[in-house]
């Protein structure tokens, strides 16, 4: 399995774990409530969902409601499909929840399991959260030796170009920093009871779309159009 194809189906089975959905309303989630499915197909949302029911983790239900029993007849519509996590999946959900291995601190996975921190134990959060800010500490000091080498020979938009990539992620290391701090004082973010933990914007407080790992946490309630 791909480290994407992964990422997708532990953000499908979290999704699902709040409510069963039909693929449109998953793929409409997916696309406005994590950033980093922004550019997705249902090519690629299906196959998971087929690989996830093939290892019954999902079960597919058919669901008409009353207006599609009086369109049917004449539009030839079929009844759609609603895909419900299994008990199997509710607990493969919650160990993938549990890990906190290296790649729960990489840039897409990071976003994705910060989208279900409203899901996720705080000891486990800690360590995500502790991992993440250790990873890009390490990242930051390579970018600033990088930076005093070739100083000398970049151009003035190059330059800039680095300088910017170093304030993004110093930003984001400070973000952490303050998120550590709460949970440490044991206090959660809050979020609106209706949006569910996977619209949770924690760079703000705020709802919308989680900032991709790297940019600078957002400062306005960020708009948002559906692909």
């Amino acid at each position: 399995m791909s480290r994407r194809s992964g990422i997708l189906e532990f953000a499908v089975l979290g999704l699902l774990r709040e409510s069963p959905m039909h693929g449109y309303e998953l793929r409409k989630r997916l696309n406005t409530s994590l950033g980093v499915f922004r550019a997705f197909s249902y090519g690629t949302l299906y196959p998971c969902l087929k690989t996830l029911v093939a290892n019954g983790w999902l079960i597919e239900e058919s669901h008409s409601g009353p207006e599609d029993a009086l369109a049917a007849p004449l539009a030839g519509r079929r009844a759609k499909i609603v895909y419900r996590l299994t008990a199997d999946g509710k607990e493969h959900f919650e160990q993938l929840l549990s890990q906190t291995g290296p790649d729960a601190y990489e840039d897409e996975h990071f976003a994705a399991r910060f989208a279900f921190f409203g899901q996720t134990s705080r000891d486990v959060r800690m360590r995500v959260l502790e991992g993440r800010r250790s990873r890009l500490e390490e990242r930051l000091e390579k970018m600033r030796a990088s930076l005093t080498r070739t100083r000398e020979r970049l151009d003035d938009y190059t330059l800039e170009l680095q300088r910017h990539g170093m304030e993004s992620v110093e930003r984001e290391v400070r973000w952490l920093n303050e998120l550590i701090e709460s949970e440490r004082a044991g206090r959660d973010l809050k979020g609106p009871a209706s949006g569910g933990s996977a619209q949770q914007d924690t760079s703000n407080g705020s709802t919308g779309v989680l900032p991709r790992p790297g940019d600078a946490p957002r400062t306005d309630a960020p708009g948002e159009t559906a692909t």
